[in-house]
């Protein structure tokens, strides 16, 4: 307790990129061994490439304040397929496909996370607080051996990053980020709650069945009474343990038809969100409780067009820079 209200004493009232104080540089190793733990480090994030049932299971936990109350736990989940959407060694990119069925039973794909791993990274998006993503060195002693992790959310905008080492302690294989700053998930966002952003570390393993992403999340925001100028105070621990199990049952072959239709156009929408944080070091996004950000409800429906053949793919992506340019407009 004395260490998250120490802690909560040190933050800016903006989230402003936070140290890592767990892990050092790491030792030198020799040319065969540096070798053989990055084809081990490649090896374990290409391995959540799949098809799988998926939980998630959200429990907050330890109230910091005596004057908040932990929500009940939520427990929920649904398909996924996972694809590898770019290999290029030192780079690779997830993309996951939600499958869900309507009313009738057909099967409903919904563009789902993007998450990109880079080797020795030079520098990572960064969440910054109030629709500010900014680009952030990573300590030069920390780049050797490490991986970053970056997230998108469903219309590619930027949603989190870190970085950190992927380790085998106890017979469990796992990579563990930095603390990393992450704006509200959807499921919070819109209970208007009043913490209005996470401070986090993310965890990913292959387990026997597939693989885990665990969050230990601490729900952060400004301090009651202050008109949300105060000082960014802790209000309670959460755990958020998402369970990738191996399942053939469901259609992914939807997924990937969704994939085959869309992909061409969703490249050029990444491409258009990297321009716009290139030019700014960082983006400025407007976030929407219901949608995610300003374009997002935009962007993904340009996708379901083109899968439904009611605009043709070059069209879309005119009209999806257009939006991107639209919301990251200072």
């Amino acid at each position: 307790m004395r260490k998250i209200l120490l802690l909560s004493v040190l933050l800016a009232a903006t989230a402003a990129p936070l140290p890592a104080f767990a892990d050092g540089p790491l030792k030198a190793r020799g040319a065969a061994a540096e070798a053989q733990s990055f084809q081990a480090d490649r090896a374990a994030i290409l391995e959540m490439a799949g098809d799988y049932k998926v939980t998630f299971d959200m429990r907050e936990t330890t109230p910091w304040r005596a004057d908040y109350a932990p929500i009940a736990a939520k427990v929920s989940g649904g398909h996924e397929a996972v694809r590898v959407i770019e290999d290029s060694g030192r780079r690779i990119a997830l993309q996951h496909l939600l499958v869900v069925k309507d009313k009738n039973g057909k099967p409903v794909v919904i563009k789902h996370w993007r998450q990109d791993w880079s080797y020795e990274p030079e520098s990572v998006l960064v969440y910054a607080g109030k629709g500010r993503w900014n680009v952030e060195a990573v300590p030069a002693a920390m780049r050797a051996g490490r991986w970053s992790q970056t997230v998108w959310q469903t219309d590619d905008s930027p949603r989190y990053g870190g970085w950190g080492q992927w380790t085998d302690e106890g017979g469990v294989r796992r990579w563990r980020s930095n603390w990393t700053w992450r704006p509200l998930a959807r499921r919070d966002a819109v209970r208007n709650p009043p913490y209005d952003r996470y401070l986090a570390i993310n965890r990913h393993s292959p387990s026997p069945a597939g693989w885990i992403h665990w969050q230990d999340n601490i729900k952060m925001g400004p301090e009651p009474g202050t008109a949300g100028q105060g000082r960014i105070v802790p209000f309670v621990q959460e755990s958020v343990l998402n369970s990738y199990v191996t399942d053939n049952g469901f259609d992914a072959a939807a997924a990937d038809a969704y994939w085959a239709a869309s992909k061409d156009y969703w490249a050029a929408i990444r491409t258009a969100w990297d321009a716009a944080i290139a030019r700014d070091k960082g983006v400025s996004i407007t976030e929407v409780a219901d949608t995610g950000s300003a374009g997002a409800e935009r962007l993904m429906g340009l996708a379901d067009d083109i899968q439904a053949g009611k605009i043709k793919t070059a069209a879309a992506i005119e009209r999806g820079r257009a939006i991107v340019a639209e919301v990251t407009r200072r």
